[in-house]
């Protein structure tokens, strides 16, 4: 019997080797209990392009304080924010991975927010 975790990532690796057959560059999205982290990586996988995430002091401070990262008000400010990095990165075109957590929620706050900024997915 896999565990909850096995099973999320054994869905994310699915997506992943999708992804990988499109060639194309990826919003990856992990969520813990307190934070929501995004990256944009590099369609071969090997680099890190832009990140954006509710554990940076900045962002901290501008969702108000510790604990409150957790939200889906906190994964649309983060949404925003990686879809204007990644523009400043030269990137408009991602394919989202939501690594096998459910388009629900946060993650769906998150890719809205992401999509409203201009990011095309």
């Amino acid at each position: 019997m896999l565990t909850k975790k096995e099973q999320r990532l054994r869905r994310a690796r699915q997506t992943r080797i999708r992804i990988a057959q499109q060639s194309a560059v990826r919003l990856t999205v992990n969520r813990t209990n307190l934070h929501i982290y995004a990256a944009v990586i590099s369609d071969d996988g090997s680099r890190v392009l832009a990140s954006a995430s509710t554990a940076e002091a900045e962002m901290r401070t501008q969702i108000g304080g510790a604990g409150k990262g957790g939200n889906t008000a906190a994964a649309a400010l983060i949404g925003k924010r990686i879809a204007e990095r990644a523009k400043a990165a030269g990137i408009e075109k991602v394919a989202f991975d939501r690594s096998g957590f459910a388009y629900h929620g946060r993650v769906k706050a998150l890719a809205d927010a992401a999509r409203e900024a201009g990011l095309q997915f």
